[in-house]
């Protein structure tokens, strides 16, 4: 299984270059902590309008259409990139979109009392996997090396990539199922998560690019990571995870 989840994941970055994401896994945890986080109303009106699927469950919708034609266009709404000395409102976005404005236009739909039943189950699986796309580092990271996905590296002795490591790498290596590891993330105080979820989309885009400068200070080109690296970086890992959470719960009572 582990194997073929790799597989799907070298052919995806072979279709669509620089449009990385986390793994299954990483998606279906920041969905469960969404849904463990998001007020009773909420959670009412999207099991409603999701048939009854939970957030964790069409956290990775928008990977699995990824393989049809029709959806190619959203391919650029996984990823921004922009100079690391340079601020998001300071240059030109692209004209293919990006993972801001791709979130912005999902909260748009979302809160429009004329969108169509489809169109917001179409845009609301896209949110909760673009704001869980938004806390992996290298969705931030540079244009020229594909956020990372051109840093060839070895994974405990096997053929990698920095992108993929973060991706899935370390959280599959760790072992655990998304309610497992949901269940053991960070713990925070009420006031953590106040300031945790305070701020806007841009806000936790600049605050991702500040990790990905330092992701890529983390490694070179063929270097053989494994332990060491787990243990200096996981903590990070599951941190943006549960930050992803949060901040989706929070944009989801907004909207609802």
């Amino acid at each position: 299984m582990r194997l073929l989840v790799i597989a799907t994941l070298l052919f995806v970055q072979h279709i669509f270059g620089n449009t990385p994401f986390w793994g299954q896994t990483g998606h279906r945890v920041v969905g469960e902590v969404a849904s463990e986080n998001i007020k009773n109303s909420t959670k009412r009106k999207i099991e409603k309008l999701l048939d009854g699927q939970s957030l964790a469950m069409v956290a990775t919708y928008a990977d699995e259409i990824k393989s049809d034609k029709r959806y190619r266009s959203f391919s650029p709404w996984h990823y921004v990139n922009f100079p690391f000395d340079k601020k998001y409102t300071e240059v030109t976005p692209s004209e293919d979109g990006d993972i801001i404005t791709g979130i912005e236009k999902c909260i748009s739909v979302l809160k429009d009392e004329n969108a169509t039943n489809d169109d917001k189950v179409f845009y609301l699986k896209m949110l909760i996997h673009l704001v869980g796309d938004l806390h992996q580092p290298l969705h931030v990271g540079r244009a020229e090396d594909k956020g990372g996905n051109d840093i060839q590296v070895r994974w405990f002795g096997d053929g990698s990539n920095l992108h993929r490591v973060w991706d899935s790498d370390m959280i599959d290596s760790y072992g655990m199922s998304y309610t497992e590891l949901s269940e053991n993330l960070p713990k925070y105080s009420k006031t953590q998560r106040k300031i945790i979820v305070n701020g806007s989309i841009l806000d936790w885009a600049e605050e991702s690019q500040n990790l990905a400068i330092k992701v890529y200070e983390s490694a070179e080109v063929g270097e053989k990571l494994g332990y060491n690296y787990m243990y200096d970086h996981f903590s990070t890992v599951q941190e943006q995870l549960k930050k992803g959470g949060l901040r989706l719960a929070k944009i989801l009572d907004d909207i609802f």
